[in-house]
């Protein structure tokens, strides 16, 4: 009797974990669970793929939690960024986007950023429905440009990624500006304003008063490290950065560490260039980082210790390149975004030698977990060299003293 017990109590706790990692991972079973089921019902799965891809996931669920983060931050970011997701989604069935690219979300989360950042950088107070306009517009065309830069990268195997969200914020925010009529936005300054003591006079912009401070509190910094991955869908807050960060642990525990590191090496960068401590505090600094150690620390590259470097080696080019962009574009009172992590990782899948093989083609691209058991698989199951007919080969070979004397 205790033996049956305790062998049923074992069989449902593997029942019970079994459960569990069904909800981490890529989660395909669900795409096979709706097929059939209202065409809303597959919108809203794929929507929230998208709503994930933004930080790199393919994961439902872990889109759930995201979005669930950012309604925590703020209701009114969240609706944008659904009206995004679900406009550029929209968008891709009308236009006839490939389906299976649909399903997996990719077509959903340029237009969610869109809207984000239209929704962050607007000077208008909260629920300023003209907004949406915009909002529905700009989203719409970033599907629209990205199905024609792909036809351009595809032909390198290389992903779309956030171009064309970085292409379109930047026009509309160079459309509007900050005395615009109806959709006025807020001036960016670069990170690396002097401080006004140290300015010429009359060249102090407005809003560099914070620049006085000029002693940094550790624990302040140490808090915008993880809230540097909330920063990836313009989140600067505590609570939801970490739910953001749970649902990439729920997705890919290596990606979750690639996150995090990714985020204190931008932050350490920030503070080499001695950055504003208001860069550093709300996770500005480390975004970048972050994306550029989570693309090449195992999701278009197959984890190892090289592809760990290269990763480590990326986070840093990438936060650095993000300062320089942020002074260049900041003259202008225009952010960055994140072009230097979209930049860097482009450049680190063009490389030549080591890196290139451990790259991952696009179509085959996965949790970083499934992609390295993809690999040790498929190196197992390479066949072995016949050494015995290579070593007969090189015994047929004249040697010199022999071909000469013939």
């Amino acid at each position: 009797m205790w033996t049956e017990g305790k062998a049923e109590g074992g069989g449902s706790r593997t029942g019970v974990v079994h459960k569990l990692l069904l909800c981490t991972g890529d989660m395909l079973h669900l795409d096979t669970l709706v097929q059939d089921q209202w065409w809303l019902v597959q919108l809203l799965l794929w929507s929230l793929r998208g709503v994930s891809r933004v930080i790199l996931v393919n994961n439902p669920l872990s889109g759930a939690l995201i979005l669930a983060a950012l309604v925590w931050a703020s209701p009114w970011q969240a609706l944008l960024g659904a009206v995004g997701v679900l406009v550029s989604t929209l968008t891709a069935v009308i236009t006839g986007q490939d389906r299976g690219q649909v399903r997996g979300g990719l077509h959903g989360f340029n237009g969610m950023l869109v809207s984000l950042l239209i929704g962050h950088f607007s000077a208008e107070e909260e629920w300023y429905w003209l907004l949406l306009l915009p909002v529905c517009v700009c989203s719409a065309t970033s599907e629209l440009l990205a199905s024609s830069l792909s036809s351009v990268l595809d032909r390198w195997d290389l992903p779309v990624s956030v171009f064309p969200f970085n292409m379109i914020i930047l026009l509309f925010l160079l459309c509007t500006g900050p005395q615009h009529l109806y959709f006025p936005r807020v001036s960016v300054l670069p990170p690396g304003l002097l401080p006004p003591g140290l300015l010429p006079p009359g060249l102090l912009p407005p809003g560099a008063a914070e620049a006085n401070i000029t002693e940094l509190s550790i624990i302040q910094v140490l808090r915008g490290v993880p809230v540097g991955v909330g920063q990836i869908y313009a989140c600067s807050s505590l609570g939801p950065s970490l739910l953001m960060l749970g649902a990439v642990l729920l997705y890919s525990p290596l990606l979750a560490a690639h996150a995090l590191l990714g985020s204190a090496i931008g932050t350490l960068a920030g503070l080499s260039m001695a950055v504003r401590p208001s860069c550093l505090y709300s996770g500005l600094s480390g975004f970048n980082g972050a994306l550029g150690c989570m693309a090449v620390g195992g999701l278009f590259f197959t984890f190892s210790w090289r592809t760990h470097l290269f990763s480590i080696a990326s986070a840093f080019f990438s936060a650095y390149m993000d300062i320089a962009l942020s002074n260049l574009l900041g003259t202008m009172g225009l952010p960055a975004c994140s072009w230097a992590a979209t930049i860097v990782t482009t450049l680190m899948m063009l490389m030549t030698g080591t890196l290139n093989t451990y790259r991952i083609p696009i179509g085959q691209v996965g949790s970083p977990e499934l992609n390295l058991r993809s690999h040790s698989q498929w190196e197992a199951s390479k066949p072995e060299p016949d050494l015995r007919s290579h070593s007969q080969w090189e015994a047929s070979i004249p040697t010199d003293r022999e071909s000469t004397d013939v």
